[in-house]
């Protein structure tokens, strides 16, 4: 058999947790495997590099650091704005997600915090500075 290198595009189902055991992700609850190229970039440093070298039919729990997953949390990524920034017609809550513009391009964020007159929001991608854990299957190598 042969083995998933790099330039491969591989199907794989997976399972991603934290390390206090919750799932943020799973291929299988949506029944149909995850595809992507070796070496393009498509997914995390860590995943990739765990599915690199697996046979079809493989399975394998692999630990990913912060650091080859989604990075550590940049704390210029979190920024305070005033309420009366927001439209009129939103209305601001903790873990609300939101899109703003900066420099021409919509950034999604996260609602962290609300202060008296300014809401905290947080542009960090929601796993930076989380370690992972994968259970990874590769299904095929097409």
């Amino acid at each position: 058999m042969s083995k998933a290198k790099t330039g491969d595009t591989v199907q794989v189902h997976y399972t991603g947790t934290l390390d206090d055991g919750s799932q943020f992700d799973s291929s299988r609850q949506r029944d149909q495997p995850l595809e992507f190229t070796l070496g393009q970039g498509q997914m995390i440093p860590g995943f990739e590099k765990a599915v690199d070298g697996m046979e079809v039919g493989d399975s394998k729990q692999v630990k990913i650091p912060s650091q080859e997953a989604y990075g550590e949390k940049k704390p210029e990524m979190i920024m305070e704005v005033s309420k009366g920034d927001f439209p009129p017609n939103i209305t601001p809550e903790v873990g609300q997600q939101l899109a703003v513009n900066t420099q021409g391009r919509q950034v999604p964020v996260v609602i962290t915090e609300m202060r008296e007159d300014t809401v905290v929001l947080d542009a960090n991608h929601p796993l930076a500075g989380q370690d992972l854990t994968f259970d990874i299957e590769l299904m095929n190598i097409v």
